[in-house]
């Protein structure tokens, strides 16, 4: 069984920024336009309404800028507008993991090369693991919209540019094959890979999710965090996807010392894990994270 690393149950990482209440009169001196979407609830608490995808947006603007420098930060309409606090999680497990080889001290600067694998149009992981900890990335994706947006936030924000590459992916059936180039070498890879299998599916699960946040029924699906069918879906789903990542990791396991995918679902662990020990990996872990009530995991692995 992989070796479990402990934590702090239901709270984010020590290291994450993101711990709290969002401190509004902060965001919105560094936004002033994030003023628009923030109201008093009935607990005399300042917030916004999550089940608005503009509102949504704009708060992630200014997160960006206050806690990491990045100022200018668009997607197109339709795609992925991540919630920040648990992705920046999945990059602080990372360094605690890099750190276990390195007498617990984490490595810092452009020397640590990471691949994100389907970066998205929001370029996430790359401008948190960047900002934080001043490691190079490369993000790769199928879709060229999203490659050509997280061009556009890297090349319009100084802070980013030479720690950050996004290259496509012409063969949607490949994570590392085209990308990777030879003797091209990784310190780790991450992946948040699609949660859901079919176009139906997803609706449904942001149906049920839209009127838990709004606190009113409605029937037609609306994205508070948006997301395109590749971001949010895939034949066979998340299971699948993590199956195909590992058997082609075993091409490059020369390549890279980590690789890394998140876990939505629990039950699929068992079946990532016997195809881990299936290509024979020298050692394997999971990760347990949470934000709140939600709970999630990273699996990594290395040959």
């Amino acid at each position: 069984m992989p070796k479990e690393i402990p934590k702090q149950k239901n709270n984010l990482h020590p290291r994450n920024k993101h711990q709290g209440r969002y401190d509004f009169g902060k965001l919105t001196a560094v936004l002033p336009e994030l003023s628009n979407y923030v109201f008093v609830n009935q607990y005399h608490t300042a917030t916004i309404d999550f089940s608005n995808p503009d509102a949504v947006k704009t708060l992630n603007k200014a997160l960006l800028a206050y806690y990491y420098g990045v100022n200018h930060w668009d997607i197109p309409a339709g795609y992925l507008c991540p919630p920040i606090p648990g992705r920046a999680d999945y990059v602080h497990y990372l360094a605690d993991i890099l750190a276990e080889t390195n007498n617990g001290i984490i490595p810092k600067g452009k020397k640590i090369k990471c691949l994100d694998v389907g970066v998205g149009a929001n370029a996430i992981y790359p401008i948190i693991g960047h900002c934080a900890y001043g490691w190079t990335f490369v993000g790769t994706d199928i879709d060229p919209v999203s490659v050509k947006a997280a061009n556009a936030i890297v090349g319009f924000n100084e802070v980013l540019k030479d720690g950050i590459e996004i290259r496509l992916q012409t063969n949607k059936n490949y994570f590392f094959q085209g990308i990777i180039k030879p003797d091209e070498k990784f310190d780790l890879t991450m992946c948040n890979p699609p949660f859901y299998s079919s176009e139906a599916d997803a609706a449904a699960q942001n149906l049920r999710k839209t009127n838990n946040l709004s606190g009113k029924k409605q029937d037609i699906p609306k994205l508070n965090f948006g997301g395109n069918s590749n971001e949010l879906w895939c034949e066979g789903g998340e299971l699948k996807f993590i199956i195909s990542m590992i058997r082609e990791s075993v091409i490059f396991s020369d390549s890279c010392r980590w690789f890394t995918s998140l876990v939505s679902k629990k039950e699929h662990l068992d079946r990532i894990y016997k195809e881990l020990e299936k290509v024979k990996v020298s050692q394997f872990k999971t990760v347990e994270m949470a934000q709140g009530q939600k709970v999630s995991r990273l699996v990594a692995w290395s040959f």
